[in-house]
């Protein structure tokens, strides 16, 4: 290249960099943070939630520094026995070896008369590495079921952080005698923020409801940020009870909750090794067993169940990494929920509509072509496209009165709605999903950093 090209570009780049000094420069004299945008979510909480206690169970957490220093990454829970678990994992076929074992012990059908505890470390997934995988979950549930005097069958591990990389379960075991004289019923909010890996907040959510001789409480933790998609969307829950139910029947109720809730969530449309979803009854509330599902008692707890499951997925939605829009994506008039959910999947996890949401973009061309590479049957001339209440495309084009500036003055919201109705029938689906912004590359490029 000449020199004077190269001086040129030089004396340009200079200049855009002292631009940026001047602007840092501007932003200190008047008070304004000069942080890197997005660090923590715009839609966290000011604080955790209030959540009800529940009796039975006991959390504690630890600094075992596993990957990240000067932080909690380990979480321990202990069921009191009588308790019940349920539990809904990753179907991924290169799944952790802790999913493995837990899908395992659960369907071994251990007996509920005993306790149980959840051991839970971030920082590393200790998924796809061979059998020393399966080591590690043998010598924490060993170590474990002895500090709590319980059978390893009735031990349940989760891991999440890096693939690939052996598990310092020595890190965890030595961090035993710490967690297991902390153990407090207090200790939920704490054992939420252990958890957590690229998460920007600890996500927490609790219902209580009456029911015939008391109430029945609920309260469960999640952590998840990427690699959320279908099916288990990717992340780790845990929700405790206090209700009094058989583990048939707690999983029969979890089971009819997840596709509403934890699989109608996505951020980047990849699929964890790790997703686990862990629901424990300990039978302690005064309130009269549930017994079947379809009596008021039994609908009123699968509708309280339900509200938390949905509140913990849309806080892993909001807590997408880099993400500074929430999206609900409604599809309606499908000929079949198979339709409608390619659809909204579609729409919810293509690249172009989340730039153009990220960008306040009103590209509604971007969601036609969501629809026509989805896989569903579809009609141009019968569908309609709507941005909140504002139609902005119907048979087959542009509405006469679609007006840009209303589209992109409403694209500038935190929260959207993105809904489509192919006019084909009475299936529907609703989906959550979050914009994609530069953020997202730089957490996941320097992740293993």
């Amino acid at each position: 290249m000449p020199k004077k090209k190269t001086l040129k570009r030089y004396k340009h780049q200079v200049g855009k960099l002292k631009g940026q000094v001047k602007k840092l420069k501007s932003k200190l004299k008047d008070g304004v943070s000069t942080a890197a945008p997005s660090l923590v979510s715009p839609f966290a909480p000011e604080r955790f939630p209030d959540l009800p206690d529940i009796a039975g169970v006991e959390f504690a957490s630890a600094a075992a520094g596993i990957k990240y220093q000067g932080r909690p990454d380990v979480m321990l829970a202990r069921l009191c026995p009588g308790s019940t678990i349920a539990g809904v994992f990753t179907k991924s076929s290169t799944r952790a070896a802790c999913v493995l074992d837990n899908q395992a012990k659960l369907n071994g059908n251990p007996t509920s008369e005993l306790g149980a505890a959840i051991l839970v470390n971030s920082g590393n997934a200790n998924a796809f590495t061979g059998h020393a995988g399966q080591a590690s979950v043998d010598a924490i549930s060993a170590k474990v079921s002895a500090a709590l005097d319980l059978p390893a069958t009735r031990v349940f591990t989760s891991s999440t952080g890096v693939i690939g990389e052996p598990l310092p379960h020595d890190k965890i075991t030595d961090a035993l005698d710490t967690l297991t004289s902390a153990l407090s019923p207090a200790g939920i909010k704490d054992a939420a923020r252990a958890i957590m890996t690229t998460d920007t907040f600890p996500k927490g959510a609790g219902a209580t409801l009456s029911a015939k001789g008391g109430e029945i409480r609920i309260a469960g933790i999640a952590k998840g940020s990427g690699m959320i998609a279908p099916d288990m969307a990717t992340m780790l829950v845990y929700i405790f009870t206090d209700a009094t139910i058989a583990p048939a029947l707690l999983q029969k109720a979890l089971s009819a909750e997840i596709d509403d809730t934890f699989n109608a969530i996505t951020v980047d449309s990849d699929t964890s090794t790790s997703d686990a979803l862990i629901l424990a009854a300990t039978g302690q509330s005064t309130a009269a067993p549930i017994t079947d599902l379809d009596q008021p008692d039994g609908k009123a707890f699968c509708d309280a169940l339900r509200g938390v499951m949905t509140d913990l997925a849309q806080q892993v939605v909001k807590d997408g990494e880099g993400a500074t829009k929430f999206v609900e994506v409604q599809v309606t008039g499908a000929k079949s929920a198979k339709d409608a959910h390619l659809v909204a999947m579609a729409i919810a996890n293509s690249p172009l509509v989340k730039t153009a949401i990220a960008g306040e973009d009103a590209n509604w061309g971007r969601v036609v072509a969501a629809i026509g590479k989805s896989g569903a049957y579809a009609e141009r001339d019968l569908l309609s496209i709507r941005f909140g209440d504002m139609v902005v495309a119907e048979k087959g084009w542009r509405k006469p009165e679609y007006s840009e500036e209303d589209a992109s003055a409403y694209m500038k919201q935190a929260e959207l709605v993105l809904g489509v109705d192919l006019g084909l029938g009475t299936a529907s689906k609703t989906v959550w999903t979050c914009d994609l912004t530069h953020r997202y590359i730089d957490i996941n490029a320097d992740y293993r950093s």
